[in-house]
């Protein structure tokens, strides 16, 4: 969970692998309607992000079965986060806590992405850095992919 450019899909991708996991990027479950509002520099409501997390519950129960599933989601607020946590069993929460310029640096090289940096200072004012009652695992993303990797596949283990 958290802003855009902070790492999930790419940690996310590599958590899967290493543990053995299906892997789902909730921005590829938007409706086109999201994207395009979205990509035209707008942050997205709560009555726009409501029926996407719903489908993210959706994707989850019908992707995992017995099967572990990495979903890698903004989960912004706090509300978001129960709201997934209330549809998904044994949810763990991973959020890659980054520098804002680290994060410009990478949205900015980043190509074929719909999220403009312009949305940036809006994904930060909405996001509710997770809270030691709600159990997240935080992460620096100042070390190698692989390194982080190992550590949230050691801590999710035990």
């Amino acid at each position: 969970m958290g802003v855009s450019g902070s790492g999930k899909s790419t940690i996310g991708k590599g958590l899967a692998r290493r543990i053995g996991a299906a892997f789902l990027d909730a921005d590829d479950f938007h409706p086109p309607e999201n994207v395009a509002r979205m990509a035209a520099g707008k942050p997205l409501t709560d009555d726009m992000r409501w029926p996407w997390l719903d489908r993210l519950v959706t994707e989850v129960g019908s992707v995992g079965g017995d099967r572990d599933v990495v979903l890698a989601c903004s989960a912004l607020r706090r509300s978001y986060r129960n709201h997934l946590r209330r549809g998904i069993a044994n949810l763990i929460l991973i959020y890659p806590d980054a520098p804002r310029t680290l994060i410009q640096s990478r949205m900015a090289a980043r190509a074929g992405h719909y999220m403009p940096l312009a949305l940036l200072d809006s994904q930060f004012a909405t996001l509710e850095v997770p809270t030691p009652d709600e159990g997240a695992i935080t992460v620096s993303v100042d070390q190698p992919v692989d390194a982080i990797v190992a550590q949230l596949a050691e801590a999710i283990s035990g």
